[in-house]
């Protein structure tokens, strides 16, 4: 997995310091790289990039076909960058690095809180304003169920994990026991 982000991150760099200089913003390269991480994330789309009988070009297009928004000439380039350097299947990682390199320009970070059970808007807002005192920046949260955790969340920001699930508290307790 870290040779897949090695490999990615000259991509995401490159990507993303056009995408500064360029007038339609982050936001709206953010939205691009995104729509094309999930087009390559499809099995099919996967199978069909990496077919040896295919060109570069018959992949070019192919790939570009796909892409339901219309493409500017930057995207584009990238695309075919991508392509020719048999890099295409690298999208999903080259759009997360490029959501974290635009989180850090804006002074913010995402969040994947993970919970037990559905929280609601109040709830989400409470546990991000502390979250935010805790991290000294805005978080944008992801929310996801996990019932296997049973009680309570489990928080990502980066490579910073605060796990107060009842799974977790669990299997500390366990530990402790084993180890005694």
């Amino acid at each position: 997995m870290a040779e897949l982000s090695t490999i990615a991150r000259p991509y995401a760099e490159a990507l993303f310091a056009a995408a500064k200089d360029d007038q339609a913003g982050l936001a709206a390269w953010s939205e691009a790289v995104s729509e094309l991480a999930q087009i390559s994330s499809v099995s099919d789309v996967r199978e069909a990039m990496s077919d040896p009988r295919l060109s570069k070009d018959q992949r070019k297009k192919l790939f570009s076909g796909l892409v339901k928004s219309a493409l500017s000439k930057g995207m584009q380039n990238f695309i075919d960058l991508l392509v020719d350097n048999d890099r295409l299947l690298l999208l999903p990682e080259i759009a997360a690095q490029f959501e974290e390199l635009k989180n850090r320009h804006e002074g913010s970070a995402s969040a994947e809180i993970t919970s037990a059970f559905e929280l609601s808007d109040a709830q989400i807002q409470e546990l991000l304003t502390g979250l935010e005192k805790k991290f000294g920046c805005k978080l944008k949260p992801v929310v996801t169920v996990d019932k296997s955790l049973i009680g309570g969340v489990r928080v990502t920001v980066g490579d910073q994990v605060l796990d107060t699930s009842v799974q977790a508290q669990l299997a500390r307790l366990r530990d402790t026991l084993v180890a005694a």
